[in-house]
């Protein structure tokens, strides 16, 4: 793939753009309306590089997907079909991940799922135990608990399953959404700690808007009856505050100021929290009711503090920028889990910011992170999106601007972040 870089010089960014829609809330739809009796309605989907992923391993199991202007129509299949050729995830964890547990929903035959590089190196092995443990056979074909990933149709028998939650929220989510049409109720126990858990209370969300149920007797604990057939519906998808996370940091940084609009509070969005994580670095955040939020930077440095974003890690790259321009620097704590997405993200934001003269401590579940004298220099994101989102916000604040490789990445998620960032006034350029 071409690498395609950009120039950040210094800017102020003041303006209004809309948020794109939520990634997370896409991909959940899709595959609910794909297992769903009759056709449903997607308003306003993301359509990014991930979420055409899960759109076209819908379709290799059966389901008709039709894209219109500013939504797609879903005709599901009941039961999902064994696909006629391997299903490519590309870099997409959570179509891999939720799709592994579909496949198993399959009446016969192999399943054989794959992705990029990258996603071959994702860890699988705590959603193949799980599933092994209600009744599916399931590997991976190098035995090291990666993609590429077998499954064997037949159906999931239910039962109980243990879990590890420290590792991936989208195993919960994968199990959640597979296992209403097991031949038995179904108990997912979560062991230990889980993080990400606003994004299971989005699955769970979704699925009810599809007509699916979900118990939860006590905290760690789900609970499935067997049995239920989810219903054609239609759903809007909501804006995305992962995305716009960025953008709001960007007035911060800058001591610019920006309103980003598209943005509700009504479902669960894990990263949601950049709110509360900017007012608590002293910085003017106003959400209206029309769903909205404004941020107004200031031209001083901003308080610093400590931060534990075991529910959002996805906030990592975004918030550890914040901290260059902090008196107190800051320190995030609790994402460990980041070391698992597309890249170590806790290594390459250690190695990459401190390019820029960066005071950076790393440590296993963290980082802590304070700037000066800013330099500019070249960031490599590793082909990882939100970090080249976010080192697009770094040079917005180096002296002479930085030079950032990965703008390929973008289409993952927002594949309009930098004509958004110019519309706000940020300098930038393809080089």
């Amino acid at each position: 793939m071409l690498v395609i870089k950009i120039r950040v010089y210094p800017s102020i960014v003041n303006g209004k753009v809309e948020a794109p829609p939520s990634k997370s809330y896409t991909h959940r739809a899709v595959a609910l309306a794909a297992l769903s009796d009759g056709s449903s309605r997607v308003n306003r989907p993301l359509l990014a590089r991930d979420t055409n992923a899960t759109i076209e391993a819908v379709k290799a199991i059966g389901a008709k997907v039709t894209k219109g202007e500013d939504f797609l129509i879903v005709k599901g299949v009941n039961p999902p079909l064994t696909p006629d050729d391997v299903i490519n995830a590309e870099n997409s964890g959570t179509t891999i991940r939720i799709m592994t547990s579909v496949s198993a929903l399959t009446p016969k035959g192999y399943t054989v799922l794959t992705g990029d590089s990258s996603l071959r190196q994702r860890p699988m092995q705590p959603l193949l135990d799980a599933l092994t443990q209600l009744g599916v056979r399931c590997w991976s074909t190098r035995l090291n608990g990666k993609p590429p990933i077998v499954v064997q149709g037949g159906g999931i028998r239910g039962g109980v399953a243990s879990i590890r939650g420290d590792v991936s929220s989208q195993f919960i989510s994968s199990l959640l959404i597979a296992t209403p049409m097991a031949e038995n109720d179904t108990t997912i126990q979560v062991v230990g700690d889980l993080v990400s858990k606003p994004y299971v209370d989005a699955t769970i969300w979704v699925m009810r808007e599809f007509g699916g149920k979900v118990g939860i007797p006590r905290e760690g604990v789900y609970y499935i009856e067997h049995g239920q057939r989810y219903k054609n519906t239609e759903i809007s998808i909501p804006g995305d505050f992962s995305s716009a996370s960025f953008i709001l940091a960007s007035a911060a940084l800058t001591g610019g100021e920006v309103e980003v609009s598209n943005l509700s509070l009504r479902q669960p969005q894990a990263d949601s929290h950049i709110i509360e994580v900017l007012q608590e670095l002293g910085v003017d955040v106003e959400v209206k009711e029309e769903g909205s939020v404004k941020v107004r930077g200031s031209r001083g440095l901003l308080e610093g503090g400590v931060f534990n974003l075991s529910d959002c890690p996805d906030l990592l790259p975004v918030v550890a920028v914040l901290g260059l321009r902090c008196e107190r620097g800051v320190e995030v704590r609790g994402v460990a889990h980041a070391r698992y997405k597309e890249t170590d993200r806790l290594t390459v934001l250690a190695e990459e910011l401190s390019k820029m003269g960066a005071s950076v401590s790393l440590y296993e579940d963290g980082l802590k992170i304070k700037g000066d004298k800013l330099q500019g220099c070249k960031l490599d994101s590793r082909g990882d999106h939100r970090l080249f989102m976010a080192f697009c916000l770094a040079g917005l604040i180096a002296q002479g601007g930085c030079e950032v490789l990965g703008g390929e990445s973008v289409d993952v998620s927002y594949p309009t972040f930098i004509e958004d960032m110019k519309k706000i006034g940020a300098s930038l350029e393809v080089v």
